[in-house]
């Protein structure tokens, strides 16, 4: 039988892909794991590829919890003005509009044929797009799937009768158009509408969708959008690569995020981004969630050794299957018991290193799966994961037992909207800590959103900290009714924080672009350009700063020029 080739692996459903951390070096990593088609994703990691038919049914028993990707989604269903950003780019001696900075967008792809998108003399803006689902062209340098464009492909592909000919790559969820408009839309090409930066340069990765076997063991709805973190942390190492090669800042645009992890900042793909951020010149802006007012986040406190709290989901009937996940602080420790809707009580399973337990009811068909980790790796937390398998609807009670006390504090969460059922939610639910993950991540900037027409918040803008107290997010910036170019080219208004993120990101681009043009030139570091963001954001005498709806402040670009006065 002839050796199937990396990319073959990496796009086959018959393959899983699991990360491992590089322990010893890069060289060390591909030798090791070259049958396995090892390749690196940056930040200490690496990706392997095994058949599904050598894994057994019980995955976390087998490789852990780090090591399965996490699943991402989308999180989006007046702005320029309330923000700052007309003021800096109309002011005589500021007129700064992003020029010579790249916008990078880690999405669904990009509508490249839009005017939107185009240079004044009809040339694309775009400097380089990886789409992850085409496998007709080159994959990028040191990657093993996908097509890989440059700019001087797209302007081909613009001055030709059929377009999609030349770079076969659409947009056919229009997401990732839409956030690429709002930070990077050129100006006068659709009358009072333009990007918050519309002289950057534009770089995109279209996602290709996560694999059948991570939806199956997630137990995720059949039509959700679900990207995986290997395609997400392959992404990151494009757009590095590619503002390495043209030698210009690089501003990455995050607007996904998952309910899944620590939500401390120690998932792969966090430490991914954190590495990358200490690279000079490159910067990331994330969507914090929308996840505020869902009900999938429960917050616990035990008040001393053995004492047990109740915590209660109600199952939606339409529900096929979820996972919940529990967290909790290390040294602390807890079991779980449970009781499902028709009164079957299943004891308190013992919290012994990599238990691992399946639970067949009796009176209903439901199977429970549930896995202890002691120690996550990632975090060095304790993880409790649940899989429910075709729960019986109703009125399910965990109850959560403390075995080692320190604080008694635990978490619990849902998956994210869109992977799970509108109605199956915490009776009981905590509306803070619902910050998305890469969202927690310290050094990108964690945007919420407001409503910039009447500045109330988004009600459903995911609130901090982090659950390790970390502040975030940083900024609320205007994400409710903004305007926004479609994937067919006409203008649509949308509401959610990957919105708000957009414009940040295209907010940041000013300001790096003012920096490089003073005297002297100078390239800010993440570190700077968040604090300059912090330092001029506008704030309310009502409220008290930080806070975990509002950060430190509404994005205001002006803010940060009126501070230097």
């Amino acid at each position: 039988m002839p050796e199937i080739s990396v990319s073959e692996k990496i796009l086959s459903e018959d393959y899983a892909d699991l990360i491992l951390p590089v322990t010893l070096s890069g060289s060390y990593f591909l030798n090791a794991y070259m049958q396995m088609g090892g390749e690196l994703l940056g930040g200490n990691y690496g990706v392997i590829h095994v058949p599904l038919s050598s894994l057994p049914r019980d995955l976390l028993a087998y490789v852990g919890y780090y090591n399965i990707p996490k699943l991402y989604t989308l999180l989006d269903e007046s702005s320029l003005e309330a923000s700052g950003i007309l003021k800096v780019r109309s002011q005589p001696l500021l007129g700064y509009t992003g020029k010579d900075i790249i916008l990078g967008f880690l999405d669904t792809g990009i509508d490249y044929t839009q005017p939107i998108f185009r240079r004044s003399d009809g040339r694309s803006r775009i400097v380089g797009l990886w789409d992850q689902t085409d496998q007709t062209g080159t994959p990028p340098e040191n990657l093993s799937y996908g097509s890989a464009y440059t700019g001087e492909d797209l302007n081909r592909a613009l001055t030709a009768e059929d377009p999609l000919s030349v770079v076969p790559s659409a947009d056919e969820n229009g997401h990732g158009t839409i956030l690429a408009s709002i930070a990077s839309g050129s100006a006068d090409v659709i009358p009072d509408f333009s990007g918050a930066a519309p002289d950057a340069d534009i770089a995109v990765v279209k996602l290709k969708p996560a694999k059948k076997f991570l939806r199956d063991f997630l137990l995720i709805r059949e039509d959700a959008v679900a990207f995986q973190e290997t395609d997400l942390m392959a992404g990151i190492q494009y757009f590095l690569g590619l503002a390495d090669r043209l030698k210009k800042p690089l501003i990455l645009c995050i607007g996904l995020g998952t309910n899944q992890g620590s939500h401390t900042g120690a998932s792969p793909l966090t430490k991914v981004l954190s590495t990358s951020e200490a690279i000079d010149g490159f910067y990331s802006v994330i969507a914090a969630g929308n996840e505020a007012g869902r009900s999938h986040h429960y917050a616990g406190t035990l008040s001393g050794p053995g004492s047990v709290q109740a915590v209660e989901i109600l199952v939606d009937k339409e529900e096929r299957g979820f996972v919940v996940e529990l967290w909790a602080s290390s040294p602390e420790l807890y079991a779980i018991s449970m009781t499902s809707p028709l009164g079957e009580t299943i004891p308190t399973i013992p919290a012994r290193l990599s238990q691992n337990i399946t639970l067949n009811f009796t009176l209903e068909r439901t199977r429970v799966d549930i896995s202890y980790e002691i120690v996550e790796s990632a975090s060095g937390d304790q993880l409790i994961f649940i899989r429910f398998t075709d729960p019986t609807p109703g009125l399910w009670t965990l109850r959560v037992e403390n075995r080692f006390y320190i604080n008694g504090d635990f978490q619990l969460w849902l998956p994210i909207t869109g992977f799970i059922s509108p109605q199956t939610v915490f009776l009981a639910p905590d509306p803070d800590t619902t910050i998305t993950d890469p969202s927690t991540t310290l050094l990108p900037i964690s945007v919420s959103a407001y409503d910039a027409e009447n500045g109330s918040l988004y009600i459903h803008s995911s609130r901090g900290y982090t659950r390790s107290g970390e502040i975030k997010p940083e900024l609320a910036a205007p994400g409710v009714g903004i305007s926004a170019v479609a994937k067919n080219g006409g203008l649509t208004s949308v509401t959610g924080t990957s919105a708000a993120a957009a414009l940040t990101a295209g907010a940041a681009a000013l300001l790096v672009d003012w920096r490089l043009e003073g005297n002297p030139r100078h390239l800010m570091t993440s570190s700077e350009l968040k604090n300059f963001l912090i330092r001029g954001a506008g704030r309310s005498r009502d409220l008290t700063y930080p806070n975990r709806s509002w950060g430190y402040g509404t994005l205001n670009v002006y803010g940060v020029f009126e501070s230097l006065l």
